[in-house]
């Protein structure tokens, strides 16, 4: 494996019980790069992005072909733990899901899940992670509120800052801006570009400008396949596959 990717997908085909939803899905996530996987409602990519942190592992009667490989090892193999995949491969929703809670125990909940109890030590983690997540600065003086308070732009903030506190090596967002207004989107997109200086972003978006404005490659996937797997820019202005061009210039999809 070289070094410079820190996932890689072999031949992957995955079910919903007798539904095929991934069809022999092949691609290498780079470290430190934002890869985008774009294509219509129901083309498999969040199923695919599930698949890297074995969320889908949480729906009854599903089944994976083929092997995930993250740091060397098939993250389906049987004595690896889901648990410990989810926390190394984070994850961001579409929809800002905050614990009701106040935003510090949002941010220190995982940290204490896994055992770190000095509280200093979880004061610093909230800070960095806040920090990181450009929040610290909106929210320092109200910590021990609840984090439901704050707005939909905030609360997906508030729930990157609580994946980075776990300290993954892979953040996977799932559409986190499609529920926020434009200054959001833009904050969060800023975000991105700050943050895979230190992590590997993987992001499945429908807004395809957004695709070429954040991320170094893209995936388009049609049908549960991947069609067209290239750097961001090669996909955008001379895609090798004709069916990619048709989607990115609105003639189908």
């Amino acid at each position: 494996m070289l070094s410079d990717n820190i996932i890689e997908v072999k031949r992957v085909n995955f079910y919903y019980g007798e539904f095929k939803a991934l069809t022999d899905v092949t691609m290498d996530f780079e470290k430190n790069k934002v890869t985008a996987l774009i294509g219509p409602s129901g083309c498999g990519k969040s199923t695919l992005l599930r698949l890297l942190n074995r969320m889908n592992d949480l729906i009854d009667g599903t089944r994976v072909e083929g092997e995930v490989v993250f740091e060397d090892r098939n993250i389906y193999d049987p004595d690896v733990d889901p648990v410990e995949i989810r926390r190394r491969i984070g994850m961001v929703f579409q929809k800002p899901n905050p614990f009701p809670k106040s935003i510090i125990n949002n941010i220190s909940y995982g940290p204490k899940l896994v055992g770190v109890k000095d509280k200093s030590e979880l004061e610093a983690l909230v800070e960095q992670s806040l920090k990181q997540a450009s929040l610290w600065d909106e929210v320092k003086d109200i910590l021990n509120q609840s984090a439901m308070m704050l707005s939909g732009g905030q609360q997906q903030r508030v729930c990157i800052a609580r994946a980075l506190a776990m300290k993954p090596d892979v953040l996977l967002m799932d559409e986190p801006t499609s529920a926020l207004d434009p200054i959001s989107t833009a904050k969060i997109e800023e975000l991105i570009e700050e943050l895979k200086k230190e992590y590997t972003i993987i992001i499945v978006t429908h807004n395809m400008q957004q695709a070429a404005r954040i991320s170094d490659y893209t995936g388009f996937f049609y049908l549960g396949k991947l069609i067209e797997y290239n750097p961001t820019e090669k996909l955008f202005t001379t895609p090798d596959v004709k069916q990619t061009e048709e989607y990115i210039t609105g003639r189908f999809g």
